[in-house]
């Protein structure tokens, strides 16, 4: 029943959800009609802040880049490849598939947020390998996994209530840090990482598709493209037929792997210096080191490079738009309002639950969980504050953290139906195929359905 009802889901998302670009567009003439409605901003004041904001997300675009590119770079070396290819002789059908990345892909998001390309990786490799994967559906499990990202090491709400002197300190918000002990390691926290590293894959399980007919990887290939020939066969290709000093240099392993050992040792400084500061340059910093070691020579790792870098070009001119309607948000106080009004009808009893639908919607037009709470969070905290006067101050911490929290999950929550993070995800996993978020949100949204009823609840009603 689960299954027939998630295919009607997915052919109505097929019909009628536009490319992400489209998407953006009209999500930009929207924000800017509810702008100039329900705000005093001038439409000046508006297209100021929309060209200003297409800049804001130029350096966590070029992050995304970076973490696409190294990342596929690792896994087109052979001791990767080798592994995969191994593993591979062990899952011998798609249901294992969809249960190795759903389950792999949660555990990963809790370190960071970017492992979501790993995840990728290991999909389409196995696809390559094992006949009857529904692709569309395999794309929509990577997605899914790393929705628990924010319950991990890399929440970055989480991480910025315990930072010292961050914004809402400054502003007077928040008179003091607030320990991750509050948030990450509260037993709500500790039970939605149970939810997405276990009840996730079962919810998977119950809508994997009948059949794959017409939807395996090979069958959805629009190019031809020689995913079978080795990095290391095609730096042989470029060799001259006689010896030659440019040859040898495109060839140094002592050259690379010395720049690679003096990488490692500032990977070792970094992490004996700041403890675990596992934060998205320094993952890049790692898995570039780590290409370096893995492909050997400059020839190889240049070659995988170039093959990492083929499909990134919906990253490149998208983001600068979705980073347009946050600049909408901010510059009109659009952000503000919405979420003054919800707070305005927050009891004690609903606080947790008006944050978590507050973060679910503003995440629409704000699709980074930072920049979301930079424009919301001061309203969010002020609501707990004023709900907790004549509490103990270890309570409104409690309070505080919760509500913080419940923003980040229904953020992350609605990025299933957010085409913004699959960019992601379809430089690797749609690389030589005709694929269109259309083609898999719909089979997210019987997960993101049932996973709203389930974490409402949870934030609801769980005891601080």
């Amino acid at each position: 029943m689960l299954t027939r009802l998630g295919q009607k889901f997915t052919d109505t998302f097929t019909k009628y959800m536009p490319s992400a670009y489209v998407f953006a567009l009209i999500l930009t003439l929207l924000t800017g009609l509810l702008a100039l409605t329900f705000t005093e901003s001038k439409p000046i004041v508006v297209l100021e802040g929309w060209y200003e904001g297409f800049w804001k997300l130029l350096s966590f675009g070029m992050q995304i880049v970076l973490i696409i590119i190294t990342a596929y770079c690792i896994a087109e070396s052979s001791p990767v490849k080798n592994s995969i290819d191994k593993l591979a002789t062990l899952v011998k059908t798609p249901t294992q598939v969809y249960f190795i990345v759903i389950a792999l892909g949660a555990l990963l998001s809790l370190i960071s947020f970017g492992m979501v390309v790993v995840t990728a990786i290991l999909g389409r490799e196995l696809a390559l390998r094992i006949k009857g994967i529904h692709y569309p559906f395999l794309i929509a499990c990577v997605y899914f996994s790393f929705n628990g990202w924010v319950c991990g090491l890399s929440s970055s709400i989480a991480l910025l209530l315990n930072t010292e002197n961050n914004f809402l300190i400054k502003d007077g918000i928040l008179d003091t840090t607030i320990s991750t002990t509050f948030s990450l390691g509260s037993k709500l926290n500790l039970f939605m990482i149970f939810l997405f590293v276990v009840i996730a894959p079962l919810i998977i399980w119950l809508l994997i598709p009948k059949d794959s007919i017409g939807k395996e990887l090979s069958d959805l290939k629009t190019e031809s493209i020689d995913e079978t020939s080795s990095v290391k066969d095609e730096a042989l290709s470029y060799k001259l037929p006689f010896k030659a000093v440019s040859d040898a240099l495109n060839n140094a392993g002592w050259l690379q792997l010395s720049v690679a050992l003096l990488g490692l040792i500032y990977i070792v400084y970094h992490f004996s210096t700041k403890g675990f500061d596992l934060n998205f340059n320094i993952m890049i910093f790692i898995f570039l080191v780590l290409g370096l070691f893995l492909h050997i020579t400059p020839m190889r790792y240049s070659i995988a490079m170039k093959r990492a870098s083929s499909n990134i070009s919906g990253i490149l001119f998208q983001y600068p738009f979705y980073a347009g309607i946050m600049g909408i948000m901010m510059a009109s106080g659009l952000g503000t309002k919405i979420s003054d009004v919800l707070a305005s009808i927050a009891t004690p009893n609903s606080y947790a639950f008006i944050s978590y639908l507050t973060g679910g919607v503003v995440n629409f037009a704000i699709p980074s969980a930072g920049g979301e709470f930079a424009v919301i969070g001061p309203s969010i905290i002020n609501m707990v504050k004023d709900l907790g006067v004549g509490f103990a101050q270890t309570e409104v911490n409690a309070m505080v953290a919760r509500a913080s929290m419940s923003v980040a999950y229904g953020e992350s929550l609605s990025n299933l139906l957010q085409p913004f993070f699959l960019l992601m995800v379809f430089p690797v996993m749609g690389k030589g195929i005709k694929i269109q978020a259309r083609d898999v949100v719909g089979y997210l949204f019987i997960p993101f359905l049932i996973l709203f009823i389930i974490q409402s609840l949870l934030v609801t009603y769980m005891p601080l």
